[in-house]
């Protein structure tokens, strides 16, 4: 089979009708008002929380800015408990805050945070829980608020991956006390770079914006030490018009993960990431895991094999956390403890999966793996 005439990668950007977005653009040349909760901000935060059916949302200018906030504002310190298998982002937010990850081995079906071994980490110094909905797959809230309410902790979940996601109809960023979403290019819904916080408690609306505007009260009134987390007007601007596009995009996308769920649903030593009923999906990633007798490749094998063909997948999330130089020395990093992410973590292999990829171009990459493993 000849490889693809381009590269085809992990994922490509949404980017809405020029002419619209050029709209929202004027509009902001029209007021000069570039940032600080202008006019297109206030609209953005509006409609992105009515789409997510939560009470309360704070646009930032990126997610891990956000996820820094919302620890700030629930005032964290000591340990907090985490998982391993996550972007860098989430432990680097406790470390930047002078909080020591906690990490905590994960369940090998849903990939999440595993519920039933974090009693076991919880010490006096344990101020909170920090989960991440991996994959957009919902972790198990309710085992988890238990063991909070239980040990008087908080609970924030890193909602990058879970956009739109909800549970019987329930908006995710209704879980814990606060949640985080990521608006980064590579995300489905996306101000280039962008984030938000939601939560339940209306009382701290008013800590989170202060907490993203360097404390600043009003003209001559700093309260609080706040850092600079605030959303331009253009990144609102492209957010807005991207909300258009959602619709049309998880469609093709529902249609390229049909294509894979049909041509690799029967390969051996091919599992496919599945969510449990009652959930909608975010539509961000489509994983596989690999289980390397069975198919008779390793995922690193197969990785570089489809490189050949110019199809550029991703090991999302290799090395773990835990592996990093900085966190190596945490006793909760020791391998030993985390033997479930330390196999599931060779295992997943992230495909390509955007609308514009289209339903041939998904059967010839599910071709390429199918002869790649065992005749």
């Amino acid at each position: 089979m000849k490889p693809f005439d381009s590269p085809v990668y992990v994922t490509r950007p949404l980017l809405p009708d020029l002419n619209e977005f050029s709209g929202l653009i004027q509009e902001i040349w029209a007021s000069q008002w570039l940032t600080n909760n202008g006019q297109l901000h206030q609209r953005l935060e509006e409609e992105t929380r009515r789409l997510l059916k939560v009470p309360n949302l704070c646009l930032f200018n990126n997610g891990t800015v956000a996820l820094m906030v919302a620890v700030n504002s629930l005032g964290l310190s000591g340990e907090v408990i985490t998982t391993p298998f996550t972007f860098p982002a989430t432990p680097h937010v406790l470390a930047w805050s002078g909080i020591r990850p906690v990490f905590c081995d994960i369940d090998e079906k849903t990939m999440n945070i595993a519920p039933g071994l974090i009693e076991a980490l919880i010490t006096p110094e344990t101020t909170a829980i920090l989960a991440v909905h991996v994959f957009g797959t919902p972790c198990d809230t309710q085992t988890i608020q238990n063991i909070a309410g239980r040990h008087g902790l908080k609970v924030i979940y890193d909602a990058a991956h879970a956009f739109n996601v909800e549970v019987n109809g329930q908006g995710i960023g209704n879980f814990g006390d606060m949640s985080m979403f990521s608006f980064h290019a590579t995300k489905l819904f996306h101000t280039a770079e962008g984030g938000a916080l939601t939560f339940r408690d209306s009382k701290l609306k008013q800590r989170v914006d202060l907490l993203k505007n360097f404390g600043i009260k009003n003209e001559e009134e700093v309260i609080t030490p706040g850092i600079n987390g605030k959303m331009n007007e253009i990144q609102a601007a492209l957010g807005l018009a991207n909300l258009r596009c959602l619709d049309a995009e998880r469609e093709k996308r529902r249609e390229i993960e049909k294509v894979y769920f049909r041509c690799l649903g029967d390969v051996a030593g091919i599992t496919l990431n599945r969510l449990p009923p009652g959930c909608k999906s975010s539509y961000q990633y489509f994983v596989i895991r690999i289980d390397e007798e069975k198919f008779g490749l390793s995922r690193d094998e197969l990785h570089r094999r489809l490189k050949d063909f110019n199809v550029y997948c991703r090991k999302y999330f290799y090395p773990l956390c835990s592996d990093y130089p900085c966190y190596q020395h945490l006793p909760s990093a020791s391998p030993a403890s985390l033997p479930v992410a330390g196999k599931v973590v060779r295992q997943v292999l992230c495909l390509p999966f955007y609308g514009s990829l289209g339903t041939s171009a998904a059967e010839k990459i599910c071709e390429l793996i199918r002869g790649f493993g065992k005749k």
